[in-house]
């Protein structure tokens, strides 16, 4: 792995953790991790199979996640954010938005000399992602968006239990931390969820960066930034929603509204997928992602597998 900064803003440069697979001959694809998260969140394994395609991936952590800039002693409060942003109220100040972490991916497709990329999201990593693609398309060859949603309130709402468990504040002790990741089955694949290796994956996070500092920070992005709705009306370029019955902390109509809001979409909807990438789902979720950012003739249809 290696770590690069990028030019971008609030604040005015950020270090970003970043590791590729593949050949850089290959079109670049990035994948944007989710809330909290880290690069890690994306499977070396999944990589290894799109770079085996014939893409260049490359995974990063987000800015107040992993290995990247931490934003200390910024300390937003959320849920005033939220009630502002419903009630159509001013909103207090963030720290940064959700324009700037895109800004962040921009940045580091720069900092690689990289002049487009395809771009993939999951969950908040969706949302980053679809930003990008609206803010930036000249840099974006494709977008594909997983387990997010639009940012209309109306769709994608979690269930109380899944809203729960995300706002808990995690344990600071290791033992507690992975014995706490079983929560998140909540939201997990009913057929191929996997407690054990939740809590294996959450042991993996902890030792490489405990930081739930960043949760409240980010957040508070999200609920900053809004509707995207009829912005993603103006995308021209291929796109791909990937979503999951079984989701109960984005629900399944985020990635329907998703799909609907963006011109020519493609919507894969997974029975036995939740809020998460089950490895059994692998091959159908790969082919699609590859079918969607094959090159396609002038004038063809674009196909997904």
């Amino acid at each position: 792995m290696s770590k690069i900064t990028v030019n971008t803003t609030r604040p005015d440069d950020v270090e970003l953790e970043y590791e590729t697979f593949g050949s850089p001959d290959d079109p670049a694809m990035l994948l944007v991790a989710g809330f909290v998260v880290q690069l890690t969140s994306w499977d070396a394994e999944f990589c290894a199979l799109l770079a085996a395609g014939g893409r260049y991936v490359i995974r990063f952590d987000n800015r107040d996640s992993g290995l990247s800039t931490k934003l200390d002693g910024l300390n937003p409060d959320p849920m005033a954010v939220l009630a502002a942003a419903l009630g159509g109220h001013e909103l207090p100040d963030v720290p940064y938005t959700l324009s700037d972490m895109a800004n962040d991916g921009i940045g580091l497709l720069d900092a690689l000399d990289l002049p487009a990329a395809h771009v993939m999201g999951a969950s908040m990593g969706g949302m980053i992602a679809q930003t990008m693609a609206i803010e930036h398309p000249d840099r974006i060859l494709s977008l594909t968006s997983i387990m997010s949603s639009p940012g209309d309130p109306r769709s994608g709402k979690p269930t109380a239990e899944a809203l729960e468990v995300l706002l808990t504040v995690p344990p600071k002790e290791r033992s507690a931390y992975v014995d706490a990741a079983a929560r998140t089955m909540v939201w997990a694949s009913r057929r191929h969820g996997d407690a054990d290796l939740l809590r294996e994956r959450a042991g993996a996070s902890f030792d490489r960066s405990f930081y739930p500092d960043g949760g409240p920070r980010q957040l508070a992005a999200i609920y900053a930034s809004g509707d995207r709705v009829h912005r993603l009306g103006s995308l021209t370029m291929p796109a791909l929603v990937i979503h999951g019955r079984d989701d109960t902390l984005i629900g399944s109509d985020g990635g329907t509204a998703t799909a609907e809001s963006i011109p020519g979409a493609h919507l894969l909807l997974l029975g036995d997928m939740g809020h998460d990438l089950p490895r059994p789902l692998w091959p159908v979720i790969v082919s699609a992602i590859l079918g969607i950012t094959s090159p396609v003739p002038s004038g063809s249809p674009a196909a997904v597998a």
